[in-house]
Order: C-alpha cells, then structure tokens, then sequence
C-alpha cells in the first residue's frame, strides 16, 4: 500500500511501516538547508495573511499585517484595519495588543517569555527543531509560484512548545519557509502564509517601539505576583 504524502516526496513507492531511507534523507536534507539558511538572516521585513480557526465553535477569522524582525530578540507584527493589534518585542518587553480578542487589554511579558507568541516568526520552528520536535515529511505545494517542502513538527514529550503540531513548507530556491500552521492544544488552528519576504535588510529601530493605545489597561506579567 503506497503512502500518497510519502509518494510525492520521493520515486520510488514505500510499503506501510517504516519510512525509507530516501524518506528521511529528504526530511534531513530539508531541515538543514532551512536551518543553514536560517543562521544567515540578521534583519526581515515581509507580509502576511493570517487565518485563525477554531474547531469547537466551527469559527474562523482572516487578518493581513505586515512584520519587522531584527534577530534575536526585536519583532514588531501589526495587523491591519480592522483588527489593528500588535505584537512587539522590543528587546525588553513583549507588548501584546489583540482588541479582537481581547478589547482594551495589553499584556506586558517578559522578553525571555516565549511560551505564547514567540519573537521568531518562522525562526521558532527552526531553533535546534531535531532536539524539540519529531519530524516527519508533508506533502509538498507551491506557494505563490515557489516549489516548497512540507515538514510536520510535532513537540517532544516534555517541550514547551505553544503548538501540539506544525507544518511547515520550505522553500526549494532559498529554503526559507514561506507558510506555516500550528495546531495548538485547544483545538485552534492558526495558518499563516508569508505573502512577501525580504531578509538582511536595512530596519528602522523605531518599528519596535509600542506605544499603549490610549484608554488601555496594562497587564504587566514581568513583576512577580
């Protein structure tokens, strides 16, 4: 019996059971381009589209943004109109501003706090991914004309992982992830499509400056209870 996901991926067809040696090489390979390509990036700048749905009210909700990240610990994302939250790491502090979810609320977390939203976009998936995840092949897509790899990502026992599963699609040309969809512990799916990508890029600093909304309450979570 052929796998279909497996098939794609390599020519020759696999028996049920264990993955083939071609398998995990393809797996392997595609790892460490992603993460070789990775260790070059300084500074991003790109767009995104963001859907969020949630399998137990059967609700889902698109967003567009645009995202500033300056490596290792400065991100800013800013979603567009309507919604017009933020998520900004400033080096210090993680600022988090969701009025869709949370109306008139922005939570203050420490800088080192990475369980909820990490300060590496796509750079979360690919920090020692062979030590935090078993790693498996997904079938591959083209993403906006670019030939992908598909990796599944599900988090070791014990991790710290905000994710129960993730797939991630790595480009062919620059092995840069180019889409990504986490499955987190409460059922919420949250894809997001990396619409425009530029690395290495001049960044003005003021992109990691959060202002607080005027009216908003302040949860700060970096002082002890």
């Amino acid at each position: 019996m052929r796998n279909p996901i497996l098939a794609m991926l390599i020519a020759a067809p696999l028996a049920a059971g264990a993955p083939s040696a071609s398998a995990s090489q393809s797996v392997d390979a595609t790892i460490d381009r992603a993460v070789a390509a990775w260790a070059k990036v300084a500074t991003v700048r790109g767009t995104f589209e963001q859907t969020v749905s949630n399998s137990l009210t059967g609700s889902s909700a698109t967003a567009h943004g645009e995202y500033t990240q300056e490596r290792p610990n400065r991100l800013s994302i800013r979603f567009a109109a309507p919604d017009s939250g933020a998520i900004v790491s400033d080096g210090k502090a993680i600022w988090v501003y969701l009025p869709s979810s949370a109306p008139g609320q922005v939570v203050k977390r420490p800088a080192t706090d990475r369980s909820a939203s990490p300060i590496d976009l796509t750079g979360q998936f690919l920090d020692a991914p062979r030590t935090k995840y078993d790693i498996s092949a997904a079938a591959p897509r083209t993403v906006d004309g670019h030939a992908t790899r598909g990796l599944i990502l599900v988090p070791k026992k014990g991790g710290a992982a905000p994710f129960s599963k993730a797939t991630v699609w790595v480009d062919d040309d620059d092995s840069l992830i180019r889409e990504f969809e986490e499955t987190e512990p409460s059922g919420v799916t949250r894809h997001v499509h990396i619409t425009s990508i530029q690395t290495n890029v001049p960044i003005d600093r003021t992109a990691f400056i959060f202002t607080i909304p005027k009216g908003a309450k302040v949860v700060d979570q970096t002082k002890p209870n």
